[in-house]
């Protein structure tokens, strides 16, 4: 007989066990594990454009305030820092603000969309677990997709810092911090234009800063919150 025509028996594939330990016929499927490497890809390449669409337009944001600055830098050579002046400052700045406002906004939903790639990067991790148990020591990200999972792998930063001191460090609270300080120059400026009192403007201004940075931490903490809050989690982190 010809030695090829004898067919040899398939490997047994593993019988993976789902989060409740019951077995998971759809990860025995030989076609599994490359649905889920495909959809690990995905994911990558979604968020990696969201990062890139958030540093453009944080780039973009500080580009056109540096351009702005130079160009009343300019009307205050023609003008001096008359009536006029503050003026064009005005309508300028509140332009700038409006951009950075837009751009603040934008930043914050980017982040929120990262969240969602990275719950279901952790979701399929834990698929991949299911599919070949023992592997986790050679993993060293997460592979729960509750908030704590998340959270553990998007922010681990917040383990040596605290939240809001965090919040700083990152690119919506950087913007923030921008968009309060514009807002501030803005203060400033409608302030001169309505008193003409330096001193009055400056307190102002000081005060505007302030209440921009108190007002961005509140609106992170809110929104983290209310991103956890929202999270539907179907393997969630051991409480031990």
């Amino acid at each position: 007989m010809d030695e090829r025509a004898i067919q040899g028996q398939p490997a047994e594939l593993p019988v993976a066990l789902s989060h409740t330990g019951t077995p998971e016929p759809a990860l025995a499927d030989a076609r599994a594990l490359t649905i889920l490497t495909t959809e690990h890809w995905s994911l990558l390449t979604a968020r990696s454009l969201v990062y890139n669409e958030t540093f453009a337009r944080a780039g973009m944001f500080l580009a056109f305030l540096s351009a702005t600055l130079v160009g009343l830098g300019l009307v205050s050579t023609a003008t001096g820092f008359s009536n006029t002046f503050l003026a064009i400052a005005a309508a300028v700045l509140a332009v700038d603000l409006f951009v950075g406002l837009a751009t603040y906004g934008r930043v914050l939903a980017a982040n929120r969309e990262s969240f969602r790639y990275l719950q279901g990067m952790n979701r399929l991790r834990h698929a991949y677990h299911e599919t070949v148990p023992g592997l986790e020591r050679y993993f060293v990200s997460g592979h729960y997709d509750d908030a704590r999972g998340v959270f553990g792998v998007a922010a681990s930063a917040m383990v040596s810092a605290p939240g809001t001191v965090h919040h700083f460090t990152t690119m919506p609270g950087m913007v923030s911090v921008v968009c309060a300080s514009v807002a501030a120059a803005l203060g400033t400026d409608l302030i001169l234009l309505a008193t003409g009192s330096g001193p009055l403007a400056a307190l102002a201004g000081i005060a505007v800063v302030l209440l921009g940075i108190a007002a961005s931490a509140l609106v992170a903490s809110r929104g983290m919150r209310t991103l956890a809050a929202s999270i539907d989690s179907i393997f969630p982190t051991p409480a031990e």
